[in-house]
């Protein structure tokens, strides 16, 4: 069993919602719901597995807020 963390954001241009995998090229889509997106980022990452394990070329640790006075 694969476990990936994507980083998800919102294009301010078009709307959509864009993700993609920290380290893992190609491991990236959108979609113009959440549900769609997740569905697009699966899809991808499974064809992308497909090849065999990724070498991926970072490790997602995760998110921080910095705060400015």
């Amino acid at each position: 069993m694969h476990q990936f963390n994507a980083v998800i954001e919102r294009c301010p241009q078009t709307g959509l919602f864009v993700g993609y995998v920290p380290g893992f090229p190609g491991a990236h889509s959108q979609g113009e719901t959440l549900d769609e997106l997740r569905t697009n980022m699966q899809e991808v990452i499974e064809m992308l597995l497909e090849d065999g394990e990724p070498h991926l070329e970072a490790e997602f640790i995760g998110v921080q807020t910095f705060a400015f006075a």
